[in-house]
C-alpha cells in the first residue's frame, strides 16, 4: 500500500498520538498520506500534520483507509469509500471495536504488516435504503453497513411495521421499532435486542423487534437476497429511519423498501486477527467469573 487516507471525527484522549505515530512512521516509507480535510483542520489545531495534504474525496489511486477512532468512526468512514472497492483497516482508539481491530500499543506492528501485506480482506455486505416518496435527496447516503432501524418518533407508543419479505406478508410488528441487520451489524443494536450473532460470510440479514408488545415475535434470519418492504403506522405523524448512525424522519404510510447493496466494503483484517478471536475476546465468550 503506498497511498493511503487517513480518517477520524474526534480528537479523543491518545488520538494525536496515534496521528503523530502514524505519520512519523510513513515519513521514511515512501507512502503518500493525506488526511480528511475536517479532520485534518483538527490535527492543525493542535500543531499537528501542518504539512500533510488533505482530501474530501477518495480516488481511485488511493490503497487503502485508515480509521482512527472506534466502530462508530469506521461506519463514517465506509460513507468515503462507498463502491470503490478501497481497503479501510481500523485502529481502536474507542472502546469495543468490533471493526477497528488495531490496537494502539501493536500500531507500529500492525502497520508494519499491512505493508507487507500480511492481511485478508474481509468482504462486508451492505443493505441499501429507498422510499416511496421517490426522493433521492432523502438519504444523502442510501446505505448501511451495520443496519436499517425504523423506530417511533416524538411519542412513548408503540409503532405498527407491516413487514413484506419478496412482496409476501410476513407479519405487523407492533414494537419500539424493527432493526435490519447485516451479518456485520448483528454484534451492534441487534445484538442488544435479542439478535444472534452471525459471521461476517454469511449470506443473510438480521430481522429484529425492538421491545415488542406479542413476545412470541422473535429474531427472524433471511437470506440476503430478500426485498424487504417496511410500512410504517403510529399516533404521531412521523417516524425515524437510521442507516447505521444517520436519522431521517418520514411521514406515516411511508414504505421503506430495503435490499442488499450490489457492492461490498473491504475491512482488512490482519493475519494474527479473526471473527472468532474477536468475539472471544470482545464478548469474553468462555470466560468464567464465579472464582
Amino acid at each position: 500500500m503506498k497511498k493511503l487516507g487517513i480518517y477520524g471525527q474526534y480528537i479523543q484522549d491518545g488520538s494525536l498520538e496515534v496521528v503523530k505515530t502514524l505519520l512519523d512512521f510513513f515519513e521514511n516509507r515512501d507512502c503518500d498520506i493525506t488526511i480528511e480535510m475536517e479532520y485534518h483542520q483538527m490535527l492543525r489545531k493542535n500543531n499537528v500534520a501542518q504539512n500533510i495534504k488533505s482530501f474530501s474525496k477518495l480516488d481511485e489511486f488511493y490503497d487503502g483507509l485508515i480509521s482512527i477512532g472506534g466502530d462508530g468512526t469506521i461506519l463514517r468512514a465506509v460513507g468515503f469509500v462507498g463502491s470503490s472497492d478501497i481497503p479501510v483497516i481500523g485502529i481502536n482508539t474507542g472502546r469495543l471495536g468490533f471493526l477497528a481491530t488495531v490496537k494502539v500499543e501493536h500500531l507500529k506492528e500492525s502497520m508494519e504488516a499491512l505493508l507487507q501485506g500480511k492481511y485478508c480482506l474481509s468482504k462486508r455486505s451492505l443493505i441499501t435504503a429507498s422510499s416511496s416518496l421517490n426522493a433521492e435527496e432523502l438519504f444523502d447516503r442510501n446505505f448501511a453497513l451495520n443496519e436499517v432501524t425504523v423506530s417511533r418518533m416524538n411519542t412513548t407508543s408503540m409503532i405498527q411495521i407491516e413487514t413484506r419479505l419478496n412482496g409476501d406478508f410476513l407479519t405487523s410488528y407492533w414494537a419500539d421499532g424493527l432493526i435490519i441487520s447485516t451479518p456485520t451489524g448483528s454484534t451492534g443494536y441487534s445484538l442488544s435486542c435479542g439478535g444472534p450473532v452471525i459471521s461476517p460470510n454469511t449470506c443473510g440479514f438480521v430481522v429484529t423487534p425492538i421491545a415488542p408488545h406479542n413476545l412470541n415475535a422473535r429474531p427472524l434470519v433471511i437470506p440476503d437476497d430478500t426485498e424487504i418492504t417496511l410500512k410504517i403506522s403510529g399516533r404521531e405523524n412521523e417516524f425515524l429511519t437510521s442507516l447505521d448512525n444517520r436519522i431521517y424522519s418520514f411521514p406515516n404510510e411511508t414504505i421503506i423498501t430495503l435490499k442488499k447493496a450490489d457492492f461490498t466494503i473491504d475491512l482488512v483484517q490482519l493475519e494474527e486477527q479473526s471473527f472468532i478471536k474477536t468475539l472471544r475476546h470482545k464478548l469474553l465468550w468462555g470466560e468464567d467469573k464465579r472464582n
